[in-house]
């Protein structure tokens, strides 16, 4: 099972790709994830992600694309994939295609989690992530034990700067500004299905699974 997760910061997307893992067993790879690990090493290509990320703006997509088609060649991937976060230009979708072509397989399914703007700040406001071990945590949805300390290793739990409502507003706009065609993109080629981003996990969960049996994706 090769899918594709769409939608705006906030949606729930990596939620969702942790429980389809746990399910399925296909790596769930967030571009997201994989830029902060540069940034964290403050390495050459983490220092000019690091430039868009903290206003907000969207990472060049030569950027991405040499990541992600990087991870996409190694062994667990093989078998299939949950993609998150990527691709978010049109640009990067043809380029997605491109190496998979090579390697002879294609995306399977493209679920696009419409969300209002309302939802995506307050979840993201409400994110906190531990300085030391990186754990996430939500204070309505998953709050930690001690108020500020993480459960696993003590560490000091903190709101990311591209988190804060002010930034992610920003974050939304540069989103749907950008990604429009995105959307037509995929809804052209057959594979785009829409869900219900507002839900709550365990909901959106369900109606996801009953996507897959509708499409006959057995994973």
């Amino acid at each position: 099972m090769r899918l594709i997760l769409l939608g705006p910061p906030g949606a729930g997307k990596g939620t969702q790709a942790k429980l389809l893992f746990d399910r399925f067993k296909i790596p769930h790879i967030s571009t997201g994830d994989i830029l902060r690990d540069e940034m964290r090493e403050n390495s050459d290509l983490g220092q000019k992600v690091a430039k868009f990320v903290k206003n907000g703006e969207l990472v060049p997509d030569e950027i991405v694309v040499e990541v992600v088609t990087k991870r996409l060649s190694k062994p667990d991937a093989q078998d299939g994939f949950i993609l998150d976060g990527f691709p978010r230009t049109v640009n990067q979708a043809e380029a997605l295609n491109q190496a998979l072509r090579k390697q002879g397989i294609a995306i399977d399914l493209v679920l696009y989690f419409e969300t209002s703007a309302e939802i995506c700040i307050k979840r993201l406001s409400e994110r906190r992530i531990c300085d030391k071990c990186a754990a996430i945590f939500h204070l309505t949805n998953m709050p930690p034990k001690k108020e500020g300390i993480c459960d696993y290793c003590g560490g000091k739990l903190y709101l990311r700067d591209d988190d804060r409502p002010e930034t992610v507003k920003r974050r939304l706009e540069v989103y749907q500004n950008q990604t429009a065609s995105l959307i037509d993109y995929y809804k052209n080629s057959g594979k785009l299905r829409q869900v219900d981003g507002d839900l709550e996990a365990n909901k959106l969960n369900s109606q996801l699974l009953e996507t897959f049996a509708q499409e006959s994706l057995t994973g």
